[in-house]
């Protein structure tokens, strides 16, 4: 696991994973993985810019690079 790019996780009661990957989008973090069916997951229009439908996760660091953190701890 110490190979894994992530630190951080979320357990929760439910199927609310296509939420939180909604509003890990909409907070500019990317997502490397999740069992949500690409059908529940909903990516702001301009994801398709940066390539989502061939290399989704790949598209998800490429997009919140490009934009940049919501909210920035050094201003």
């Amino acid at each position: 696991m110490n190979a894994w790019a992530a630190n951080h996780g979320a357990i929760a009661y439910g199927h609310i994973g296509a939420d939180l990957i909604t509003l890990a989008s909409m907070l500019r973090i990317p997502v490397a993985m999740h069992n949500v069916p690409k059908e529940q997951v909903f990516q702001p229009h301009c994801w398709g810019l940066f390539g989502a439908s061939d290399d989704p996760t790949g598209a998800d660091y490429r997009a919140c690079r490009n934009f940049g953190p919501l909210y920035a701890t050094n201003r």
